[in-house]
């Protein structure tokens, strides 16, 4: 398996990423759905879709990015600028991927379709003018995490609840800031365009701001909303020996999970530990796979089973 990872055009097409795109299936997790077959296939053809338009987006990215990337004391060992991946076959293959998952988009429903290409069209914008200007750049990472979620609507027509839409913005928000922020300690404003824009204190107060904003969504969420009901073993016994327990709203004991994790990831990313890369956070740092694992759990166990 490392062996194969470490295929020059597999390494730039960044499968790790694809983590990302896991946000497809909030959808049917959070309306009950998850373990309809149905969903859970269509969903997961979406994913496929998602990340292979990401995978071409960062074969884009790292055209464009070329005569940087070759500059740059890290991103001068990827494929492209390395020399280990040449520019025709990098151009081909971002090309052929982008025409085929939109082809597949298309075969699903005109509109995963429509919101398949206005994800892909959000990258080549970022890749061109967004990344190169404060704020637009965060937006536009932030905006490409909600494409993801509603494309999980549009697969299935279940909608997300109001206050967990916004959560998903937040912390969209707050790692991309966090990101940044690590950037600018790490490598300075060089590293990128828009990072002369920045100041440090500035993404601190972004940091803060959408880290505060996730926490007050997210708990908000977890109050207001009804989760789905379902006649389970579990809630039967429940219903009956402990009817007080079904009333309860226990999806508020996941919070401190939720607030633990934004600690912990700002904690790393000040610590300056590739907060650049979050998907390497996410799925290295133990502390924070417990944590989200734990949150997982109680999530479901929550939804499904009480």
């Amino acid at each position: 398996m490392k062996k194969f990872m470490d295929i020059p055009i597999v390494r730039a097409l960044r499968p790790n990423q694809w983590i990302k795109n896991l946000i497809l299936y909030s959808a049917i997790i959070f309306t009950g759905e998850l373990f309809s077959p149905y969903y859970f296939w269509i969903t997961t053809l979406g994913f496929l879709v998602f990340s292979t338009l990401s995978s071409s987006s960062y074969l884009f990215n790292d055209i464009i990015d070329l005569k940087l990337d070759k500059l740059h004391p890290v991103k001068k060992n990827r494929p492209l600028a390395s020399g280990k991946l040449q520019l025709n076959k990098a151009v081909e293959t971002a090309f052929l991927l982008a025409f085929f998952a939109l082809i597949a988009a298309i075969l699903i429903s005109v509109s995963f379709f429509l919101v398949a290409l206005l994800f892909i069209l959000l990258h080549i914008f970022y890749s061109l003018l967004f990344k190169k200007h404060a704020v637009l750049d965060i937006l536009g990472i932030a905006f490409s995490f909600i494409l993801r979620a509603y494309g999980g609507e549009v697969l299935t027509g279940y909608h997300l609840p109001f206050w967990l839409f916004l959560t998903i913005l937040f912390v969209a928000l707050f790692v991309a800031a966090t990101k940044r922020h690590a950037e600018l300690l790490r490598r300075g404003a060089n590293s990128r365009p828009a990072l002369f824009q920045y100041r440090d204190r500035l993404l601190d107060s972004y940091t803060s701001m959408f880290g505060s904003a996730s926490i007050i969504a997210y708990s908000l969420f977890t109050f207001l909303e009804e989760p789905p009901k379902f006649s389970s073993p579990t809630r039967q016994f429940l219903v009956t020996v402990f009817p007080q327990a079904i009333e309860r709203k226990w999806m508020v004991i996941t919070i401190p999970f939720i607030i633990y994790g934004l600690m912990r990831y700002a904690q790393l990313a000040y610590e300056g530990r590739e907060a650049e890369q979050p998907e390497k956070i996410v799925t290295t740092d133990i502390p924070l796979i417990v944590s989200i694992a734990g949150w997982g759990i109680l999530v479901i166990t929550i939804l499904y089973i009480l």
